[in-house]
């Protein structure tokens, strides 16, 4: 057997350290490169696990190519629309990128909850102790063909008291915890790392779409009291669970914006960029009593240049509203089948590209929470104001997880492990080491 696919751990950022960093937002529509510094700074009311605050000097996106479904699926086209995005950035930030943080979104997303516990013998809870249980949780989290991306410890229990959130001093006889485990296919990482090391970028963190979605648009307090994030992409719709202040599940569909435009290139028969247009200038998630009597023009694909034809607004929104409600039906069963049905009473928020299209907000009030409200980057400095929309959540999220990835926990590599790319050879671990230790 294999062993598992492990893709590389981030140091954590010290909290009275600045430093410059890259993130690359893969996604299925689009390619977003940041360049930002991060400074030092005091924690506010809304963002009170945020240690630095992050300033814009560089940004770059292209439209996404060889990506399917949040997956690489042409090599080279995704390279090359990967290396002209990090120009861009490197260009206008005036600094040489040498390494970035990248999300992926594809790769059929899911979580696990592990569980584990250690005999104390009666005595005082040490450092060790739960390092030791934490150890045993993450021990378990090996499974073929899967690439561990998050282990997030969610509390820990002593004897028979639960929700311990630091155990360190507590007497007990048997101390417990609790693994919050993100995978993605381990195929769809390694390709995804490979795409970006072939651009000579080393790779610094693999983060979860929906968790870089949270941490970017939600305050503390919904994230304490309880939040869904849903990430309506090009490809794909990721969900994040958030609850007591931690990721407690992700999960994600194949279905996304995209799928919108190609129901209208088809149902029209229009090219896909005239569709694509038509959705963003017109489309909406419910019919107007003024659609039937608004009228677009729209050139059929193959027509002479020149020849368009008349339709109402109605009928393109009749196209639209099916599948933005599978999409949005899709999300709510499978938080029910995961558990997570209550939660999204409390607070849904939506992220990503397709969340912009008109009524959409109000369709999700009905199928899956009352409370829904449109998720926008929070807490940025010098984001050009294109970049200020739920598009560019993930990306943004992706500047905030050096901030929280210090919680994480991963078993140690043994001799011989490897990861995602399989490119982690002497070289590169004498590399990782010099780089670590000075």
């Amino acid at each position: 057997m294999s062993q598992q696919c492990v893709t590389p751990r981030m140091r954590p950022l010290s909290a009275r350290k600045s430093a410059i960093l890259c993130v690359l937002d893969v996604g299925t529509s689009k390619i977003a490169c940041l360049i930002a510094r991060l400074m030092p700074a005091e924690s506010s009311e809304t963002l009170r696990g945020r240690t630095h605050s992050c300033r814009i000097l560089g940004i770059g996106h292209q439209r996404s190519r060889g990506i399917k479904g949040g997956a690489v699926v042409d090599m080279d086209e995704a390279e090359d629309a990967i290396r002209l995005a990090v120009d861009a950035a490197e260009r206008m930030a005036r600094v040489r990128v040498e390494s970035v943080i990248v999300n992926l979104t594809g790769g059929r997303l899911g979580s696990q909850l592990f569980e584990a516990k250690v005999n104390l013998g009666g005595r005082p809870v040490t450092e060790s102790d739960t390092h030791r249980v934490l150890e045993a949780a993450a021990s378990r989290t090996a499974r073929q063909g899967r690439a561990v991306l998050h282990s997030l410890p969610n509390g820990f229990s002593l004897d028979s008291t639960p929700g311990i959130r630091d155990p360190k001093g507590m007497i007990g006889d048997d101390l417990g915890a609790t693994m919050h485990v993100v995978c993605g296919d381990a195929a769809a990482a390694r390709n995804l790392m490979l795409a970006v090391e072939r651009c000579h970028l080393d790779i610094e963190a693999v983060v979860a779409t929906p968790y870089a979605a949270g941490l970017s648009a939600l305050v503390d307090d919904e994230a304490e009291v309880g939040a869904v994030v849903v990430d309506l992409g090009g490809g794909t719709t990721s969900i994040g669970v958030f609850s007591d202040g931690h990721l407690i599940h992700a999960d994600a569909v194949a279905v996304g914006g995209n799928h919108i435009t190609m129901d209208v290139a088809r149902g029209l028969t229009i090219r896909v960029s005239d569709a694509e247009r038509l959705k963003t200038y017109y489309g909406a998630c419910a019919l107007a009593a003024s659609d039937d009597r608004e009228i677009l023009s729209i050139a059929q694909a193959g027509d002479e240049a020149g020849e368009t034809h008349q339709i109402p607004k109605a009928q393109l929104i009749r196209i639209i509203k099916p599948r933005v409600e599978e999409i949005l039906e899709l999300a709510r069963d499978r938080l029910k089948a995961a558990g997570f049905a209550p939660h999204a009473g409390r607070r849904l928020v939506l992220t990503g590209g397709a969340s912009q299209l008109t009524g959409l907000s109000e369709a999700a009030r009905r199928i899956i929470s009352p409370h829904v409200r449109i998720g926008r980057p929070l807490g940025i400095q010098g984001l050009p104001e294109s970049a200020r929309s739920p598009a560019f959540a993930a990306s943004v999220g992706l500047l905030v997880y050096p901030q929280v990835a210090s919680i994480e926990h991963f078993e140690p590599r043994r001799a011989g492990g490897f990861l995602a790319t399989g490119t982690d050879g002497y070289i590169t671990r004498v590399g990782r080491w010099l780089r670590d230790s000075f």
